[in-house]
């Protein structure tokens, strides 16, 4: 029976300002905008990541609300995972622009923080060195 390898390529979520989200993400994780342009039922999207994987960050044209974080409703995106070379830098970037790193962790297999977007989303940042 073949082998087949799979990976995750992107996410796509839905966000009040898909260009101001995208600046935020290339700042923090030093990634790059892949394409942005129109996108469904007249709105817009940027997809923003490195050439192997991307964020889509999706704003519909009649605008979007900022999410609540309900973990326990189903299909609900719990958070987003990061990994980063050098996690105190990417910490100090959080705290600079505004945000409040919390839940710190370290078991293996790494180290980790978590921080909320004004999107109402949550990123985990991790590192494995």
């Amino acid at each position: 029976m073949p082998t087949h390898h799979a990976s995750l390529e992107h996410v796509n979520f839905t966000v009040p300002d898909a260009s101001e989200t995208a600046a935020m993400l290339c700042k923090l994780f030093g990634w790059k905008i892949r394409w942005q342009g129109p996108a469904t039922n007249g709105g817009f999207s940027v997809h923003v990541g490195s050439d192997t994987s991307y964020l889509a960050v999706y704003s519909p044209a009649e605008g979007a609300q900022v999410a609540d974080i309900n973990k326990a409703r189903s299909g609900h995106l719990n958070h987003v995972g990061i990994v980063v070379d050098d996690l105190k830098t990417v910490e100090e970037k959080v705290k600079s622009m505004g945000y409040k790193p919390y839940n710190h962790a370290d078991y293996e297999p790494g180290e980790r923080f978590y921080f909320d977007d004004e999107n109402g989303i949550e990123f985990e940042v991790v590192s494995y060195d």
